[in-house]
């Protein structure tokens, strides 16, 4: 009998000490300095969220803000490197003209001066 009793006095007092624990949370529920923490914590909360997505969308601006000049880059590399390439074949076409006019010069100079030795 007496370990029954000592049992089921240990079990009550298990059984009274979680509803003193459910009590006092439920205590705890209601407080209004806890729910006071509670708005705050998720106002904060917000406020984070708020500031990381606006430094995402800042962020994502300025990734699109550099490929468009990247792509404005690479553009303009690529036109002067295409007037490059036809200024320089301008100028060996300019080149190849001169040393023409310069053979045809001097073949006229050797056929003068032949038609002078002939005369």
């Amino acid at each position: 009998m007496k370990i029954d009793k000592d049992f089921t006095d240990r079990r009550q007092a298990a059984k009274d000490a979680k509803a003193a624990l459910l009590e006092k949370m439920k205590a705890k529920q209601n407080d209004p300095a806890l729910l006071a923490r509670r708005a705050e914590h998720a106002a904060v909360v917000a406020a984070r969220e708020e500031r990381e997505a606006a430094k995402r969308r800042q962020r994502e601006e300025e990734e699109a803000r550099r490929q468009v000049e990247l792509e404005a880059e690479r553009a303009a590399a690529e036109e002067k490197a295409a007037q490059s390439a036809a200024s320089e074949q301008d100028r060996l076409i300019a080149k190849a003209l001169e040393d023409q006019a310069a053979q045809k010069a001097k073949r006229d100079a050797r056929y003068a001066a032949r038609q002078n030795r002939k005369s």
